[in-house]
């Protein structure tokens, strides 16, 4: 390993206070037409040992740092953002392929996630215990105080490196732990520039740590580490499963994904509606945890919806994703774009019907609307993550909720009525871990409790909530 001052093309990983690179140099390419837009290094065994070591010296350095210098420990790194802003866009639409416009939209989000850190960091708090309220605690007074875990493993997928990889940074500094942060292979660079970020913000050596490469090599070398006191992943199901199983009594946290649903009642306001689903239905190609797959429209607005639907859907801009006037570009890579391609083909032989696009042009995949998907699907019960969406026609609400619930995911779902008792009823009847009411599934404000049941995951993240998973809880008690 080696260590030197950063190059502005190369991105080697931050450990401790040290910038290193090893013998395994590797290029990261634009999804969308394969050009090189940086140079990384993959870690082995060695560099993972050396983050760890870092990180366990780093944790004891953020558990002294108080809750006001945690809060401004973040404000920094938020300004610092602010200022930045233009290169971290540029990073994340040149690892992940999103357009340029959705990629200063996840920078904008990535600010505010600090924010809501930060104010974590602040409001972080325990409370007296009334112990007189039992016999035997007569003459007694307790509190409780929350104190950081330790070391936290933070794994985090490719499409949206920045935002989602703070999700998982900011919450744990404002607790006072330190982070090994693992990104996703095809798109480290936002991470590994947010370590200079991090670094110049004044952080303690080893607070935050970023070592890059392939998952199945290094992510094992995390979850099953004893120094790690926390796991928190967003990813797939089958990684998930491993993980939980790998992490033991250990606290963990898990995004796992989900194929959303929304419902359009007949009294639904379609001109709200319309433009919001294919927002929430092809934003980064439909590669969102949270994308909508799945519209139950009621029978008796199918057609309207359908038409106006397929009409914007066909509107939509497909290109380069450094262009401003681009809404859809590649997957993340070629054999994702294949895949869903796959699953499209699959629907159309079984009697599915393709009203709008389907076609594939390398890793790049038309915005697609498939009706007439039975349940058993691919593109119905599975997660698709990819620009596709299927329709369904019902004519009872219960139905629809029925279909929903059916599913092996629960994340989030949405729920369109001018009727406030039916919507509030469904959201109760809804088995996710959040129903928009009036809006689309993909919808996620940064501060907002976040997380699903069933298969898509266990545990919330959102600043607020997450900071409570990433503390201990510790009861004082004297008489």
């Amino acid at each position: 390993m080696t260590t030197a001052t950063i190059d502005k093309k190369e991105f080697p990983m931050l450990i401790g206070d040290e910038w290193v690179r090893t013998g395994a140099p590797r290029t990261v390419q634009l999804p969308f037409d394969g050009t090189p837009v940086g140079e990384v290094y993959d870690a082995d065994a060695r560099t993972v040992e050396r983050a760890l070591a870092a990180a366990e010296a780093g944790g004891a350095a953020m558990a002294k740092l108080t809750q006001y210098e945690r809060g401004e420990l973040l404000d920094r790194m938020r300004h610092l953002l602010v200022r930045d802003g233009a290169d971290f866009a540029q990073l994340v639409c040149c690892e992940t392929g999103k357009p340029i416009r959705e990629a200063r939209l996840e920078v904008e989000r990535s600010q505010q996630t600090l924010l809501a850190s930060a104010d974590a960091a602040r409001r972080l708090r325990g409370e007296v215990i009334p112990m007189e309220a039992a016999p035997i605690g007569k003459g007694r007074w307790a509190m409780t105080v929350r104190e950081p875990l330790g070391v936290i493993a933070a794994i985090t997928p490719f499409n949206f490196p920045l935002n989602l990889a703070l999700h998982k940074i900011g919450p744990a500094l404002a607790a006072g732990n330190s982070v090994v942060h693992k990104p996703a292979a095809n798109t480290p660079l936002s991470a590994l520039r947010l370590a200079r970020l991090i670094q110049e913000a004044g952080a303690p050596s080893g607070a935050y740590n970023v070592i890059t490469g392939s998952g199945t090599k290094i992510g094992p070398l995390l979850t099953t580490d004893p120094r790690v006191a926390m796991v928190t992943f967003t990813g797939s199901v089958p990684v998930g499963e491993e993980i939980r199983a790998q992490t033991g009594l250990r606290r963990v946290t898990l995004e796992l994904g989900s194929n959303s649903s929304v419902i359009l009642e007949p009294d639904c306001d379609l001109d709200l509606l319309v433009p919001r689903c294919v927002v929430g239905s092809y934003s980064h190609s439909g590669q969102v945890c949270i994308s909508v797959q799945n519209i139950y429209v009621h029978e008796s607005i199918e057609k309207t919806f359908t038409e106006r639907f397929v009409a914007a859907t066909q509107s939509l801009k497909i290109g380069h994703p450094f262009e401003e006037t681009t809404d859809i570009s590649s997957l993340i890579t070629l054999g994702e774009a294949k895949r869903v391609e796959e699953w499209i083909d699959h629907a159309r032989a079984r009697g599915a019907r393709v009203l709008t696009g389907g076609v594939r042009q390398n890793s790049t995949l038309e915005p697609t609307i498939v009706s007439d998907v039975a349940p058993d699907m691919e593109l119905c019960c599975r997660e698709a993550f990819g620009p596709v969406v299927a329709l369904h026609s019902y004519r009872d609400l219960p139905d629809a909720i029925k279909a929903i619930n059916a599913s092996d995911y629960g994340l989030q779902a949405g729920i369109c009525t001018r009727d406030i008792a039916k919507a509030f009823e469904t959201a109760r009847q809804l088995r996710v871990g959040g129903v928009m009411i009036n809006d689309v599934p993909a919808y996620r404000a940064d501060h907002m409790p976040y997380g699903g049941v069933k298969k898509s995951g266990i545990g919330r993240e959102g600043p607020q909530f997450v900071v409570e998973e990433m503390t201990e809880l510790k009861l004082v008690c004297w008489r």
